[in-house]
């Protein structure tokens, strides 16, 4: 198989959308939705992948600094085929086959991009198409065919009712916006496109029917996943995507042994790793980013943001928060707590309650709750501060920060202060 390489075209606004986000950096399931597809192209193996950008080119950078990626900018957005036209300059020695997409179809997946690109190898075609059947066509560009059934034609859809009135059939057939061209025809192809007198624009869509006249091999991959073929235009449709997303990742779960009482109420934001007989208790919120051990047991009303990481054999309850923490093997938060930016290490008990004040108005610090310790109900723990192994703190404790808690040491009041000997004996003769 030739050598390939991506273009995303993520120029738009997004003018329906109503956001001052460009539209590729709208969220979905807790991530840029552009980032699906960049994580669809790097599962199919590529990993010469350029976005082009054009309105908020600048938060486009910001927002995808971690991804390494090349992002040039199409200075005026006059269509989808002259955003290609601005990659010609990077791609002028590349000599293979360049799969083109759109930054708001994101559930094309990487089993899809791999079928696409083993079907162009196989039938050695010039451009091979992603295309799908739906019985409404709504607002999708329809793909032609003459009397063979050789494509040769995408009709946009503002331009179908001009079609119809000529009384040429159309089937059902759409276009879903993935392409591999054979990169120097498509280039070339790039400079005949005329400008749409509807639009204004140039649509690449219309180098199918240059293509066809050119005798150049015309091939389609049709996806059976309709879904795949979701154009992302206004906030119903990023609302529809979330749904396709979140029934995936269930299945996926699912089928990878996690026990999930009521998927309906939870919810489980792509990219959330889970291990083996972990039980999801309804009305649960985990977002991207989070690291759940094999026999842990979450909610109901757990909420395990960004960075959470919970070890084998861990509990966190009803409305627990955590963000940034790692809650060790055997480790329990139960109820009503919130933990942030906090270490915690295993089977230590986080009474109901406890809260651990990780922000002092300029920065986050962080808490280092060490193995076996017992934190009291009602606790509040100020960081940065250390309670060593086997420590308690007494129900309604303050743990003020820079004052660590010694190991197997009690502490109580406000702010708290270790027993002394003889309040300790005392305490075991009243047992």
């Amino acid at each position: 198989m030739k050598k390939c390489a991506a273009i995303i075209l993520a120029a738009g606004k997004g003018v329906r959308m109503k956001s001052r986000l460009p539209k590729a950096l709208c969220r979905l399931s807790g991530k840029p939705m552009i980032e699906f597809l960049i994580n669809s192209a790097r599962k199919s193996n590529i990993n010469d992948i350029l976005v082009v950008g054009g309105y908020g080119i600048g938060l486009l950078k910001r927002g995808l600094v971690d991804h390494a990626l090349k992002i040039i900018k199409q200075k005026r957005l006059l269509g989808s085929a002259d955003a290609v036209k601005q990659a010609a300059a990077h791609f002028k020695n590349f000599n293979g086959v360049l799969l083109v997409l759109y930054a708001d179809t994101p559930l094309i997946t990487p089993t899809t991009i791999k079928a696409m690109l083993k079907k162009h190898a196989k039938s050695n075609s010039d451009v091979t198409l992603l295309s799908t059947e739906v019985p409404d066509p709504k607002e999708y560009g329809r793909i032609r065919r003459d009397g063979k059934g050789n494509i040769c034609q995408i009709i946009e859809h503002a331009d179908i009712a001009d079609i119809k009135t000529k009384n040429k059939a159309l089937r059902t057939e759409v276009n879903v916006g993935a392409y591999c061209f054979d990169v120097k025809k498509l280039f070339k192809g790039i400079k005949c496109i005329k400008k749409n007198k509807r639009k204004g624009e140039y649509y690449l869509t219309d180098i199918i029917a240059y293509f066809y006249k050119k005798g150049y091999r015309i091939n389609s991959h049709i996806t059976k996943d309709t879904d795949e073929a979701l154009g992302v235009n206004r906030r119903q449709h990023l609302q529809a995507a979330e749904a396709v997303l979140r029934k995936r990742t269930m299945r996926r779960l699912l089928d990878q042994g996690i026990i999930i009482k009521d998927p309906a109420s939870a919810y489980i934001e792509e990219g959330v790793k889970i291990g083996k007989d972990t039980i999801i208790y309804p009305f649960v919120v985990i977002e991207s980013g989070a690291v759940i051990g094999s026999r842990c047991k979450i909610g109901p009303f757990a909420h395990l943001r960004c960075g959470t990481v919970l070890k084998k054999g861990s509990s966190v309850g009803n409305y627990v928060e955590i963000v940034r923490s790692t809650i060790g093997e055997g480790s329990r938060a139960k109820h009503h707590s919130y933990i942030g930016d906090t270490d915690i290490g295993k089977d230590v008990n986080i009474g109901a309650g406890t809260i651990t004040a990780n922000y002092d108005g300029k920065n986050k610090n962080r808490t280092v709750i060490r193995d076996q310790a017992f934190i009291g109900s009602g606790t509040t723990i100020v960081a940065p501060v250390k309670i060593g192994k086997g420590a308690i703190t007494g129900a309604g404790s303050v743990v003020v920060k820079g004052k660590d808690v010694l190991p197997g040491s009690v502490v109580v009041g406000v702010p708290a202060r270790p027993l002394s000997v003889k309040s300790k004996l005392k305490t075991k003769r009243k047992k």
